[in-house]
C-alpha cells in the first residue's frame, strides 16, 4: 500500500476495517429514562473540568435504548450527565457512559471523546415499572424504575432540553502515553423529533464499583423521572478548550 494510499483511505482504525463507518449518525425510536438527582457538591467538583461552571448539585442518571442507529446498530447506554454552565449557556457535561456494543465505544471515544466503557446495561418495561440496570463484570452497579407513562409532558419543552449543548473531554494519548490530545469538546442532538414523553415517580440505587464508580456521586435525593421517545441525529463535535494549547 503506497503513502498516499493510506493517507485517501484513513477514516478510523483498523485502516482496512474500521470499527465504524463515517456519519452522520441517525437514532430512530431512541428511548431515554433520565433520573434527576441531588448529590455531594464536592464530588461533582471533583469531577467537572474547568472552564464548565456548576450550578445546583444536581446530576442526570440516563438509560438510553437505540433499537435502530445508524452504523452503530442495537444497543443500550447508561451513565451519568452533569448540568453545567459555559459561557452563560447551560448544557451537560457527559461524565461517564457505560455501552454493550463495540461500534459505538470506538466511534464515541475516537471522534468526540465520549467517556465509553465496556459493560452490561438494559432498559426494559416490566408491567407498570421502566426499569433501567447497569451491571460491570457481572456486578450490578445501578438499577433505576419509574412509574410508567403516568403524566404526559410538554413535547416542545422537553425539545428544548434535548437541544442544549453537551461537553465532554476528549483525551488521546501519545505512544509514548503523554497527552497527545486533550480537549473540551461540544456537541448538539440535530433534527430531533420528540415522539412522547412522560414523567413519573423515579428510584434509583447505586452501588460502589471499582471500575464503574457512578455511586462516587452519590444519591442524596431524586428531583425527577422522565421518559422519552425521539428521532435525532448526532451531530458532530467542536473544540472549545485546548488544555495543551500554549
Amino acid at each position: 500500500m503506497k503513502i498516499e494510499d493510506v493517507v485517501r483511505n484513513a477514516f478510523a482504525m483498523p485502516l482496512t476495517s474500521p470499527s465504524y463507518p463515517p456519519g452522520p449518525y441517525r437514532f430512530v425510536n431512541r428511548e431515554y429514562m433520565i433520573i434527576t438527582y441531588r448529590t455531594d457538591p464536592q464530588a461533582l467538583r471533583r469531577v467537572v473540568p474547568e472552564p464548565l461552571q456548576l450550578g445546583e448539585p444536581l446530576v442526570k442518571y440516563e438509560f438510553i435504548r437505540m433499537p435502530d442507529s445508524t452504523g452503530f446498530g442495537d444497543y443500550t447506554e447508561s451513565g451519568q450527565v452533569i448540568p453545567v454552565t459555559y459561557q452563560g449557556v447551560h448544557g451537560g457535561y457527559v461524565h461517564s457512559m457505560y455501552l454493550n456494543d463495540d461500534a459505538p465505544i470506538a466511534g464515541g471515544r475516537e471522534i468526540w471523546g465520549f467517556p465509553k466503557k465496556l459493560a452490561e446495561p438494559s432498559l426494559t418495561s416490566v408491567k407498570d415499572a421502566l426499569v433501567g440496570t447497569l451491571d460491570y463484570g457481572g456486578q450490578r452497579v445501578a438499577t433505576a424504575t419509574m412509574g410508567f407513562k403516568h403524566r404526559t409532558l410538554d413535547a416542545a419543552k422537553v425539545l428544548e432540553t434535548l437541544k442544549q449543548p453537551n461537553f465532554m473531554l476528549k483525551i488521546m494519548p501519545h505512544v509514548d502515553c503523554t497527552p497527545r490530545i486533550c480537549e473540551l469538546v461540544r456537541y448538539y442532538l440535530e433534527d430531533v423529533t420528540v415522539k412522547g414523553a412522560w414523567e413519573g415517580p423515579g428510584a434509583l440505587a447505586l452501588f460502589p464499583h471499582a471500575l464503574a464508580p457512578v455511586a462516587d456521586l452519590p444519591v442524596l435525593e431524586v428531583r425527577s423521572a422522565v421518559h422519552i421517545l425521539s428521532d435525532l441525529t448526532l451531530g458532530l463535535g467542536e473544540v472549545v478548550h485546548d488544555y495543551l494549547a500554549k
